[in-house]
């Protein structure tokens, strides 16, 4: 399929083919929901930590005498059912990532930029270059296309003045090629592809 591509100015800047297999699939909300959710997890510190009976610092005295006292046997107040007492199967630090196949993950990122073509949200953009490197300048021409929350996709490698102008306008994500990930291309209102972008992820998706 065919896409125009325009300036930051707004300008025609030609078209670009896009590959029907990558860009035109039908969307399936499972594939998506698969991927998300082991890139989620993945992302999850895992760092949630309790103490139980053997860590908490308690006097480790038996409370009071075993027979005679009518209630039940005691030898510490470490017990979980005492006030200070350790947390019984408390969570503890561990990983929370899970295994998906590379080809389960390539197939989540075809569906996704399918999904923001299907919806009307893909933009291609000539070249993510800016003459002068300063954010208001930046700011005035995304605000003038009307991108909300925007993520630009580069090539390789990102322009630095592109970047640095841009690192400060809320809802405005730049990322090379290598970094375009299934989360962030479905939370963007606007997916933006520069050429050399659509170029360099057709290569990684084919």
């Amino acid at each position: 399929m065919k896409a125009d591509a325009i300036k930051l100015d707004g300008k025609a800047a030609g078209s670009v083919d896009l590959d029907d297999a990558i860009f035109g699939l039908d969307p399936r909300a499972d594939i998506l929901h698969r991927v998300v959710r082991w890139q989620r997890a993945k992302a999850q510190q895992g760092t949630h930590s309790t103490l139980g009976k053997s860590d908490v610092s308690y006097s480790t005295k038996k409370i009071y005498r075993q027979k005679g006292t009518g209630g039940a046997r005691h030898g510490s107040k470490k017990a979980p059912i005492f006030r200070h007492g350790g947390i019984y199967k408390g969570p503890q630090p561990r990983s929370h990532a899970h295994d998906l196949t590379k080809k389960f993950r390539k197939l989540g990122l075809r569906h996704a930029l399918s999904a923001k073509v299907a919806a009307g949200e893909l933009v291609v953009l000539d070249v993510a270059e800016i003459k002068d490197v300063k954010t208001s300048m930046l700011a005035k021409q995304v605000g003038a296309l009307g991108w909300k929350r925007a993520l630009i996709i580069d090539g390789a490698s990102v322009n630095e003045d592109f970047a640095r102008a841009a690192r400060n306008i809320a809802n405005l994500d730049v990322l090379p090629s290598v970094g375009a990930n299934v989360y962030d291309i479905l939370r963007s209102d606007t997916l933006v592809l520069t050429k050399a972008g659509v170029e360099a992820l057709e290569a990684r998706l084919k």
